[in-house]
């Protein structure tokens, strides 16, 4: 059987440990059915400095339904919020990430408009989550009197959404184990182009 390689184990990895924070958010009281810490965005955010964008979205794909499960709210509308919040938070961070190169692992790209950190991201991943909730809720549940749950909303994502990318900043910053990663990952990228670019050259 073939290995899978590194970037497929890492996938495994921040699967289980969104599987993981999930459970652990869903012992917390909420004061809202659909309004959670967001702990299991944790690995989402850091897979956007590791992973190519398609992965990432593997993996949210996966966290939505384990948190579907796991809640027991898969076949309810607070599954509809969950993903709903969850993929425009990574489609929102996987734009701006895009647009703002790879801070965090030591490269540069001159083409990008500007660098911004693991706490931007967040922050701007959590409003769009915010605001896709916020539009479900409207459409869907309470109309117009969205507007008086929307400043605990607000309020509760950007906290979760500064402490999650600081916790992301000062783990990339600071950890070997990230540093391994990285390092492995980009030994990878390397290898499989050089081989590619010897092949087509044959």
């Amino acid at each position: 059987m073939k290995n899978k390689n590194p970037s497929e184990k890492l996938v495994s990895f921040l699967a289980a440990l969104c599987l993981f924070l999930s459970a652990i958010e869903n012992a917390i009281p909420k004061p809202l059915p659909f309004l959670r810490l967001g702990l299991a965005n944790l690995p989402i955010v850091l897979s956007l400095f590791l992973l190519p964008y398609r992965k990432i979205l593997l993996l949210v794909s996966f966290k939505v339904i384990a948190q579907g499960i796991i809640s027991g709210t898969l076949f309810s509308y607070i599954f509809l919020f969950s993903a709903g919040g969850s993929f425009s938070s990574a489609i929102a961070m996987m734009g701006l990430h895009a647009l703002c190169g790879n801070h965090g692992r030591g490269q540069t790209n001159e083409r990008k408009l500007f660098s911004v950190s693991a706490v931007g991201i967040s922050l701007f991943g959590s409003l769009a989550s915010t605001f896709a909730q916020l539009a479900l809720a409207r459409f869907f549940l309470f109309g117009a009197n969205t507007k008086y749950i929307a400043p605990i909303l607000l309020v509760s994502g950007l906290v979760t959404g500064l402490l999650l990318g600081i916790f992301v900043e000062l783990f990339m910053q600071k950890s070997n184990f990230f540093r391994d990663i990285s390092t492995s990952l980009k030994v990878t990228k390397n290898a499989v182009s050089s081989t590619s670019e010897t092949e087509k050259s044959k």
